[in-house]
């Protein structure tokens, strides 16, 4: 069963998307910090997708996704990040998503178990947890971007 498909965006603290540093369009980034898990090569594409062409893409390579989430939510930077990794700071206010663009990426999460356990109490239990937490994660963001 398909748990969510996944995106990504660009996330930041909020201290970073006010004063005079504010990032308000695509070409505001390129000033930021760029916090990157690759060597640029995502965030050109998110960049394309924006509408940018040739950009220069600049800032330290991190080792873990936990690692680009920590600090951009600390101010270091703007992440280029996953929707389901991002979503909890994003709802509790710890980062922002100061540019509406997404890259929609091939991944998708299921929620797998042999068909003979699939009907076990404990096993629903948890799966329809775990539906119904991916619904109102995506919910709550939805409500947020309006």
């Amino acid at each position: 069963m398909r748990l969510c498909s996944e995106q990504l965006f660009p996330v930041c603290s909020p201290k970073l998307v006010s004063g005079r540093n504010r990032i308000a369009t695509a070409l505001d980034l390129l000033k930021s910090t760029l916090l990157r898990l690759d060597d640029g090569k995502t965030w050109a594409r998110w960049f394309e997708a924006a509408g940018v062409t040739d950009p220069v893409v600049h800032g330290p390579i991190l080792n873990h996704a936990s690692m680009l989430i920590d600090a951009a939510v600390g101010g270091q930077g703007v992440a280029l990040a996953r929707a389901a990794l991002t979503a909890r700071d994003i709802i509790n206010g710890r980062l922002v998503r100061p540019i509406d663009v997404s890259l929609r990426m091939s991944n998708t999460y299921w929620i797998v178990c042999p068909k003979v356990t699939s009907s076990v109490p404990k096993i629903a239990t948890f799966r329809n947890w775990l539906l119904a937490e991916a619904v109102e994660d995506a919910r709550r963001l939805k409500t947020l971007a309006s």
